[in-house]
């Protein structure tokens, strides 16, 4: 299991993205950092303010698709198809 101090700033960053996002499971963050679920709580709680830690708590608890074994098969893919868009050529 990782250390949650052990990880780069560049590292609980990408895990505080990956936590904020809607369709990114705690099961991808463990997959990916060593985190489980009550481990990204812990770093959350401890590196965002307690408003917005309340707020991101409130909305993701229960949420189906921050958790594998809730979510639908039909869905496939950590992000919304839009959120990714190629880069415009100038």
């Amino acid at each position: 299991m990782t250390d949650k101090l052990a990880l780069s700033e560049t590292d609980k960053s990408r895990v505080i993205e990956m936590a904020w996002e809607d369709r990114t499971p705690f099961e991808a963050i463990e997959r990916l950092y060593g985190l489980s679920e009550p481990q990204v709580i812990a770093l959350m709680r401890s590196s965002i303010k307690r408003k917005t830690f309340n707020n991101w708590r409130e909305r993701v608890s229960g949420r189906k698709t921050k958790h594998g074994k809730l979510r639908s098969p039909d869905v496939s893919r950590g992000y919304c198809s839009t959120q990714y868009k190629p880069a415009r050529k100038r």
